[in-house]
């Protein structure tokens, strides 16, 4: 996906940033550690039924999530349709 793609698809998710228009990310954040870890398993259910796994970093109130497509080491449309489905669990 070229950078002017990246941009345009940026602008229709809430809050994710790239990261030299090669991967996608947003940091949720939340009041305590079970909070987060049970957004954590609501992405994993997403990404299961998608067949699209995203990266998933777990701490005390945060979920660090980053996107990407595997296959062709950058960046696809799916990727952008998989963080507006887990902008919809916030």
């Amino acid at each position: 996906m070229e950078a002017s793609e990246v941009e345009r698809y940026l602008g229709k998710v809430n809050g994710w940033g790239h990261t030299g228009h090669h991967r996608i990310s947003r940091t949720f954040v939340f009041p305590d550690f079970v909070g987060a870890l049970g957004f954590a398993n609501r992405i994993g259910e997403i990404a299961e039924a998608e067949g699209h796994h995203p990266d998933l970093l777990v701490g005390w109130g945060r979920v660090e999530v980053t996107i990407w497509t595997h296959k062709v080491n950058g960046l696809t449309e799916s990727d952008f349709i998989l963080a507006a489905k887990i902008d919809e669990l916030t």
